[in-house]
Protein backbone atom coordinates (compact mmCIF):
# COMPACT_ATOMS: atom_id res chain seq x y z
CA UNK A 1 0.00 0.00 0.00
CA UNK A 2 2.02 3.15 -0.94
CA UNK A 3 3.01 5.34 2.14
CA UNK A 4 2.28 9.39 2.50
CA UNK A 5 4.47 11.13 4.93
CA UNK A 6 2.52 13.80 6.12
CA UNK A 7 4.17 16.96 7.83
CA UNK A 8 1.37 19.13 9.85
CA UNK A 9 4.34 21.32 11.04
CA UNK A 10 3.21 24.18 13.06
CA UNK A 11 0.82 26.82 13.43
CA UNK A 12 -2.40 26.21 11.36
CA UNK A 13 -0.67 23.45 9.31
CA UNK A 14 -2.12 21.55 12.45
CA UNK A 15 -5.42 22.04 11.42
CA UNK A 16 -5.88 22.35 7.88
CA UNK A 17 -3.45 18.76 7.52
CA UNK A 18 -6.10 16.62 9.13
CA UNK A 19 -8.71 18.09 6.79
CA UNK A 20 -6.92 17.58 3.70
CA UNK A 21 -6.11 13.35 5.09
CA UNK A 22 -10.02 13.19 5.93
CA UNK A 23 -10.97 14.03 2.73
CA UNK A 24 -8.61 12.14 0.88
CA UNK A 25 -9.88 9.08 2.78
CA UNK A 26 -13.40 10.18 2.07
CA UNK A 27 -12.87 9.68 -1.27
CA UNK A 28 -10.05 7.12 -1.57
CA UNK A 29 -10.71 4.87 1.50
CA UNK A 30 -8.04 2.23 2.20
CA UNK A 31 -5.51 3.12 -0.28
CA UNK A 32 -2.88 4.79 1.35
CA UNK A 33 -0.92 4.62 4.89
CA UNK A 34 -0.60 7.64 6.79
CA UNK A 35 2.26 8.42 9.09
CA UNK A 36 3.16 11.39 10.53
CA UNK A 37 5.90 13.50 11.37
CA UNK A 38 7.50 16.37 13.05
CA UNK A 39 9.06 19.25 11.27
CA UNK A 40 9.54 23.17 11.53
CA UNK A 41 9.53 24.62 14.90
CA UNK A 42 7.45 21.38 16.34
CA UNK A 43 10.50 19.30 15.68
CA UNK A 44 12.67 21.87 16.94
CA UNK A 45 10.75 22.12 20.45
CA UNK A 46 10.68 18.31 20.55
CA UNK A 47 14.17 17.36 19.19
CA UNK A 48 16.00 20.59 18.39
CA UNK A 49 16.06 20.35 14.69
CA UNK A 50 13.52 21.32 12.25
CA UNK A 51 13.94 18.67 10.04
CA UNK A 52 14.80 15.50 12.20
CA UNK A 53 17.06 12.48 10.79
CA UNK A 54 13.85 10.25 10.99
CA UNK A 55 11.68 12.77 9.16
CA UNK A 56 14.19 13.35 5.97
CA UNK A 57 14.57 9.62 5.98
CA UNK A 58 10.65 9.05 5.95
CA UNK A 59 10.01 11.98 3.02
CA UNK A 60 13.17 10.10 1.37
CA UNK A 61 11.32 6.75 1.62
CA UNK A 62 7.36 7.63 0.79
CA UNK A 63 5.83 7.51 -2.11
CA UNK A 64 4.29 11.07 -1.59
CA UNK A 65 5.06 13.78 1.23
CA UNK A 66 1.77 16.43 1.96
CA UNK A 67 3.03 19.30 4.56
CA UNK A 68 0.74 21.97 5.86
CA UNK A 69 3.35 25.17 6.91
CA UNK A 70 6.41 25.73 9.35
CA UNK A 71 7.34 28.64 11.43
CA UNK A 72 6.48 30.83 13.44
CA UNK A 73 7.64 34.68 15.79
CA UNK A 74 8.81 32.07 18.79
CA UNK A 75 12.12 30.58 16.15
CA UNK A 76 12.49 33.71 14.41
CA UNK A 77 16.19 34.56 16.38
CA UNK A 78 17.50 31.34 16.11
CA UNK A 79 20.57 30.97 14.17
CA UNK A 80 18.95 30.92 10.29
CA UNK A 81 20.34 27.28 9.75
CA UNK A 82 18.10 26.38 12.42
CA UNK A 83 14.35 28.02 11.51
CA UNK A 84 11.59 26.65 10.30
CA UNK A 85 12.27 27.86 6.74
CA UNK A 86 15.64 27.62 5.73
CA UNK A 87 16.72 24.46 8.54
CA UNK A 88 13.54 22.18 7.13
CA UNK A 89 11.72 23.32 3.71
CA UNK A 90 15.11 24.07 1.60
CA UNK A 91 16.66 20.68 2.58
CA UNK A 92 14.20 18.70 2.04
CA UNK A 93 13.45 20.07 -1.54
CA UNK A 94 17.27 19.78 -1.95
CA UNK A 95 16.95 16.15 -0.89
CA UNK A 96 14.46 15.33 -2.41
CA UNK A 97 15.38 17.10 -5.55
CA UNK A 98 12.36 18.51 -5.90
CA UNK A 99 13.00 21.05 -8.84
CA UNK A 100 9.55 21.91 -9.87
CA UNK A 101 7.41 24.12 -7.95
CA UNK A 102 3.81 24.00 -9.68
CA UNK A 103 1.02 26.62 -8.42
CA UNK A 104 -2.29 26.48 -10.38
CA UNK A 105 -4.29 29.75 -10.40
CA UNK A 106 -7.77 29.21 -11.43
CA UNK A 107 -10.83 31.99 -9.98
CA UNK A 108 -13.81 29.84 -9.14
CA UNK A 109 -17.03 31.39 -10.24
CA UNK A 110 -18.27 31.73 -7.05
CA UNK A 111 -15.26 33.66 -5.70
CA UNK A 112 -15.53 36.14 -8.48
CA UNK A 113 -16.61 39.03 -6.04
CA UNK A 114 -13.83 38.00 -3.76
CA UNK A 115 -10.96 39.36 -5.50
CA UNK A 116 -9.55 42.97 -5.09
CA UNK A 117 -9.53 42.91 -8.71
CA UNK A 118 -12.55 43.81 -10.61
CA UNK A 119 -14.41 40.78 -11.91
CA UNK A 120 -13.99 41.35 -15.46
CA UNK A 121 -10.16 41.17 -14.40
CA UNK A 122 -10.23 38.00 -12.58
CA UNK A 123 -13.03 35.88 -14.29
CA UNK A 124 -10.97 34.34 -16.68
CA UNK A 125 -8.26 33.48 -14.89
CA UNK A 126 -6.55 29.90 -15.27
CA UNK A 127 -2.80 30.16 -15.60
CA UNK A 128 -0.11 27.83 -13.79
CA UNK A 129 3.01 28.92 -12.15
CA UNK A 130 6.23 26.80 -13.10
CA UNK A 131 8.92 27.94 -10.27
CA UNK A 132 12.43 26.45 -10.22
CA UNK A 133 12.47 25.32 -6.72
CA UNK A 134 16.32 23.89 -6.10
CA UNK A 135 18.68 26.40 -7.39
CA UNK A 136 19.33 30.53 -7.44
CA UNK A 137 19.94 32.90 -4.71
CA UNK A 138 18.22 30.48 -2.04
CA UNK A 139 21.20 27.87 -2.63
CA UNK A 140 23.60 29.92 -3.64
CA UNK A 141 26.71 30.85 -1.89
CA UNK A 142 25.88 33.40 1.36
CA UNK A 143 27.58 35.16 4.31
CA UNK A 144 28.81 38.68 5.37
CA UNK A 145 32.00 40.14 5.37
CA UNK A 146 33.24 42.55 8.59
CA UNK A 147 35.70 44.86 7.05
CA UNK A 148 33.86 47.04 5.96
CA UNK A 149 30.85 44.86 7.12
CA UNK A 150 28.58 43.68 3.90
CA UNK A 151 26.35 40.83 2.92
CA UNK A 152 26.29 38.93 -0.13
CA UNK A 153 24.00 36.16 -1.74
CA UNK A 154 25.46 34.32 -4.69
CA UNK A 155 22.86 33.59 -8.01
CA UNK A 156 24.20 30.79 -9.78
CA UNK A 157 22.30 28.25 -12.47
CA UNK A 158 23.26 25.50 -13.98
CA UNK A 159 22.24 24.81 -17.93
CA UNK A 160 20.87 21.99 -16.55
CA UNK A 161 18.79 23.45 -13.99
CA UNK A 162 17.22 25.79 -16.22
CA UNK A 163 16.60 23.36 -19.50
CA UNK A 164 14.71 20.62 -17.20
CA UNK A 165 11.85 22.98 -15.70
CA UNK A 166 11.61 25.17 -18.92
CA UNK A 167 11.01 21.49 -20.53
CA UNK A 168 8.43 21.11 -17.92
CA UNK A 169 6.96 24.15 -18.29
CA UNK A 170 6.19 23.06 -22.54
CA UNK A 171 5.17 19.72 -21.94
CA UNK A 172 2.35 21.73 -19.51
CA UNK A 173 1.61 23.82 -21.55
CA UNK A 174 1.25 20.91 -24.42
CA UNK A 175 -1.39 19.64 -22.66
CA UNK A 176 -3.31 23.47 -21.93
CA UNK A 177 -3.22 26.33 -24.12
CA UNK A 178 0.15 26.18 -25.58
CA UNK A 179 1.61 29.03 -24.33
CA UNK A 180 4.85 29.55 -22.37
CA UNK A 181 5.56 32.53 -20.81
CA UNK A 182 9.64 32.47 -19.27
CA UNK A 183 10.35 35.53 -16.76
CA UNK A 184 13.53 36.83 -16.31
CA UNK A 185 15.50 40.40 -15.42
CA UNK A 186 17.58 39.51 -18.97
CA UNK A 187 17.85 44.02 -19.27
CA UNK A 188 20.32 43.44 -15.93
CA UNK A 189 21.18 39.90 -14.83
CA UNK A 190 23.46 37.87 -16.50
CA UNK A 191 21.88 34.85 -14.99
CA UNK A 192 18.67 35.86 -17.17
CA UNK A 193 20.14 36.14 -20.04
CA UNK A 194 21.58 32.50 -19.85
CA UNK A 195 18.31 31.86 -18.59
CA UNK A 196 16.36 33.07 -21.40
CA UNK A 197 19.35 31.73 -23.90
CA UNK A 198 18.27 28.18 -22.54
CA UNK A 199 14.55 28.74 -22.87
CA UNK A 200 15.18 29.76 -26.78
CA UNK A 201 16.86 27.12 -27.11
CA UNK A 202 14.29 24.41 -25.79
CA UNK A 203 11.39 26.17 -27.23
CA UNK A 204 12.58 24.78 -30.13
CA UNK A 205 11.68 21.38 -29.09
CA UNK A 206 8.14 22.27 -28.96
CA UNK A 207 7.41 24.40 -32.12
CA UNK A 208 3.78 24.12 -31.31
CA UNK A 209 4.09 26.31 -28.34
CA UNK A 210 5.02 29.64 -28.18
CA UNK A 211 7.10 31.32 -25.94
CA UNK A 212 7.50 34.76 -25.00
CA UNK A 213 9.68 36.60 -22.37
CA UNK A 214 8.66 39.07 -19.48
CA UNK A 215 10.82 41.47 -17.42
CA UNK A 216 9.26 40.15 -13.84
CA UNK A 217 8.51 43.89 -12.98
CA UNK A 218 6.38 43.44 -16.10
CA UNK A 219 5.04 39.99 -15.17
CA UNK A 220 4.00 41.27 -12.06
CA UNK A 221 1.89 44.13 -13.51
CA UNK A 222 0.25 42.45 -16.03
CA UNK A 223 -0.82 39.77 -13.23
CA UNK A 224 -3.05 42.16 -12.05
CA UNK A 225 -3.27 44.50 -15.28
CA UNK A 226 -4.35 41.87 -17.53
CA UNK A 227 -3.95 38.13 -15.77
CA UNK A 228 -6.21 35.97 -18.58
CA UNK A 229 -3.10 36.27 -20.93
CA UNK A 230 -0.96 33.87 -19.13
CA UNK A 231 -1.28 29.99 -19.59
CA UNK A 232 1.71 28.82 -17.94
CA UNK A 233 4.02 30.96 -16.63
CA UNK A 234 7.91 29.43 -15.55
CA UNK A 235 10.48 31.61 -13.83
CA UNK A 236 12.94 31.26 -11.32
CA UNK A 237 13.33 30.47 -7.76
CA UNK A 238 13.34 34.17 -6.02
CA UNK A 239 11.28 35.45 -8.80
CA UNK A 240 8.75 32.78 -8.27
CA UNK A 241 7.89 33.06 -4.92
CA UNK A 242 7.11 36.65 -5.07
CA UNK A 243 5.10 35.95 -8.64
CA UNK A 244 2.92 33.15 -7.04
CA UNK A 245 2.18 35.19 -3.76
CA UNK A 246 0.74 38.15 -5.53
CA UNK A 247 -1.49 35.76 -8.12
CA UNK A 248 -2.73 34.25 -4.84
CA UNK A 249 -5.10 37.20 -4.45
CA UNK A 250 -6.61 36.61 -8.31
CA UNK A 251 -8.06 33.79 -6.23
CA UNK A 252 -9.41 35.66 -3.53
CA UNK A 253 -7.45 34.79 -0.78
CA UNK A 254 -3.61 33.07 -0.54
CA UNK A 255 -6.13 30.40 1.42
CA UNK A 256 -7.39 29.16 -2.10
CA UNK A 257 -3.50 28.32 -3.69
CA UNK A 258 -2.91 24.70 -3.33
CA UNK A 259 0.95 24.03 -4.80
CA UNK A 260 3.00 20.71 -5.97
CA UNK A 261 6.78 20.57 -5.86
CA UNK A 262 7.84 17.57 -8.05
CA UNK A 263 11.15 16.13 -9.18
CA UNK A 264 9.43 13.38 -11.84
CA UNK A 265 8.98 10.48 -9.54
CA UNK A 266 8.18 11.84 -5.98
CA UNK A 267 6.02 15.02 -5.18
CA UNK A 268 5.94 16.96 -1.81
CA UNK A 269 2.24 18.63 -1.42
CA UNK A 270 1.61 21.95 0.55
CA UNK A 271 -0.77 25.11 0.51
CA UNK A 272 0.70 28.18 -0.55
CA UNK A 273 -0.06 30.02 2.51
CA UNK A 274 2.35 30.21 6.00
CA UNK A 275 1.45 29.10 9.26
CA UNK A 276 -0.40 32.35 10.51
CA UNK A 277 0.48 31.76 13.75
CA UNK A 278 -1.76 35.06 14.50
CA UNK A 279 -5.00 32.77 14.15
CA UNK A 280 -3.40 29.13 15.07
CA UNK A 281 -6.14 27.06 17.30
CA UNK A 282 -8.79 28.98 16.72
CA UNK A 283 -10.46 27.18 13.65
CA UNK A 284 -10.50 29.91 11.67
CA UNK A 285 -7.88 28.66 8.94
CA UNK A 286 -9.16 28.00 5.18
CA UNK A 287 -8.74 24.72 4.72
CA UNK A 288 -9.01 24.25 0.87
CA UNK A 289 -5.62 24.99 -0.24
CA UNK A 290 -4.64 22.11 1.93
CA UNK A 291 -7.07 19.82 0.46
CA UNK A 292 -6.79 21.36 -3.22
CA UNK A 293 -3.25 20.34 -2.53
CA UNK A 294 -4.27 16.67 -1.78
CA UNK A 295 -6.20 16.47 -4.56
CA UNK A 296 -3.19 17.39 -6.80
CA UNK A 297 -1.48 14.80 -4.73
CA UNK A 298 -3.80 11.86 -6.02
CA UNK A 299 -3.48 13.10 -9.53
CA UNK A 300 -0.03 13.87 -10.16
CA UNK A 301 1.77 11.09 -7.37
CA UNK A 302 -1.37 7.96 -8.10
CA UNK A 303 -2.78 8.54 -11.17
CA UNK A 304 -6.28 9.21 -9.62
CA UNK A 305 -7.60 11.39 -11.16
CA UNK A 306 -10.91 11.04 -10.94
CA UNK A 307 -10.92 11.07 -7.25
CA UNK A 308 -8.62 14.47 -7.79
CA UNK A 309 -11.69 15.88 -10.01
CA UNK A 310 -13.93 14.81 -7.23
CA UNK A 311 -12.53 16.47 -4.18
CA UNK A 312 -11.78 19.73 -7.03
CA UNK A 313 -15.50 19.48 -7.70
CA UNK A 314 -16.79 19.58 -4.04
CA UNK A 315 -14.99 22.39 -3.43
CA UNK A 316 -16.85 24.51 -6.46
CA UNK A 317 -19.76 23.10 -5.10
CA UNK A 318 -19.49 24.17 -1.20
CA UNK A 319 -18.43 27.91 -2.40
CA UNK A 320 -21.22 28.02 -4.67
CA UNK A 321 -23.58 26.61 -1.93
CA UNK A 322 -22.60 30.10 -0.06
CA UNK A 323 -20.15 28.57 2.42
CA UNK A 324 -17.21 30.20 3.20
CA UNK A 325 -13.96 30.22 5.13
CA UNK A 326 -13.48 33.36 7.33
CA UNK A 327 -10.64 34.72 5.06
CA UNK A 328 -13.05 34.86 2.05
CA UNK A 329 -16.56 35.81 3.83
CA UNK A 330 -18.78 38.96 2.36
CA UNK A 331 -21.83 40.17 3.05
CA UNK A 332 -24.37 37.24 3.06
CA UNK A 333 -21.96 34.53 3.07
CA UNK A 334 -22.25 31.56 5.36
CA UNK A 335 -18.84 31.04 7.69
CA UNK A 336 -17.32 27.99 8.58
CA UNK A 337 -14.57 27.25 10.70
CA UNK A 338 -11.65 24.93 9.89
CA UNK A 339 -13.40 21.57 11.02
CA UNK A 340 -16.81 22.53 9.52
CA UNK A 341 -15.79 23.71 6.54
CA UNK A 342 -13.90 20.22 5.60
CA UNK A 343 -17.23 18.64 7.24
CA UNK A 344 -18.58 20.49 4.44
CA UNK A 345 -16.12 19.15 1.12
CA UNK A 346 -16.82 15.43 2.32
CA UNK A 347 -20.54 15.84 2.62
CA UNK A 348 -20.20 17.46 -1.19
CA UNK A 349 -18.27 14.54 -2.61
Amino acid sequence: MPEIAVLPGDGIGREIIPEAVAVVQAVAPDKFTWREYLVGGAAIDATGSPLPPETLAACLAADAVLLGAVGGPQWDTLPPARRPELGALLPLRKQLELYANIRPVRVQKALVGASTLKAEVVEKVDLVVMRELTGGLYFGEKGRRTAPRAAYDTLIYTEDEIRRIVRLAFLWARERRRRVCSVDKANILESSRFWREIAEDEGRNFPDVELTHMYVDNAAMQLVRRPEQFDVIVTENMFGDILTDLASMLSGSIGMLPSASLNGKKGLYEPAHGSAPDIAGRNLANPLAAILSAAMMLKYSFDLTAESARIEKAVADVLAAGWRPADLAGPGDRVLGTRELGAKVREAL
